[in-house]
């Protein structure tokens, strides 16, 4: 990781340091989400295991599941369809990451449970006015269950839990 990655990070270091998230770090059918507001930049950085994508935590065996992977990992990638910040806010997706080696290296390792990790920044032209985030997840991931959501907001930092019938994240207070 080189330094400007270090420091474009770092509110979400400081988040991850300081969270207090209750239970294993791995369940199935639970993403967890950091989502951090520095300045005009909003960051959402997504953990989700494996299985609560596609049902597996594996290199992909057959051609079905080659290509549910591939297509869960291009429905990643699409991070504009997945994260909509309230359109006041005037945010426009600068760039989204995916990692997920098991999926993406054949023969990559995995022990016995594997994640996907994902990274999408935002410019927020009206940062001030981003009150809340539409979270598409549920929508594309019919195996996800619910996402644990910690922000590092101007104002501070609180917690969420979004479900299927409640996937809108409320960042005012």
């Amino acid at each position: 990781m080189n330094l400007v990655t270090l420091i474009r990070r770092l509110p979400l270091l400081a988040l991850l340091t300081a969270s207090a998230w209750a239970g294993p770090a791995h369940q199935h059918g639970i993403a967890r989400v950091d989502l951090a507001l520095d300045g005009a930049e909003l960051t959402i950085a997504l953990e989700m295991p494996l299985d609560s994508l596609l049902g597996f935590e594996r290199a992909p065996r057959t051609p079905a599941e080659r290509q549910a992977a591939q297509a869960a990992l291009a429905r990643l990638r699409d991070g504009a369809a997945l994260w909509r910040p309230d359109a006041a806010a005037q945010c426009t997706l600068q760039a989204a990451t995916v990692s997920a080696p098991v999926l993406e290296r054949p023969g990559a390792a995995a022990g016995a449970h594997a994640d996907v990790d994902a990274e999408y920044r935002f410019r927020c032209a009206q940062p001030a006015r981003l009150a809340e985030v539409d979270v598409r997840l549920f929508e594309a991931f019919s195996r996800l269950e619910r996402v644990d959501v910690q922000t590092a907001l101007p104002s501070g930092q609180r917690q969420a839990r979004l479900s299927r019938s409640q996937p809108r994240l409320r960042l005012a207070p």
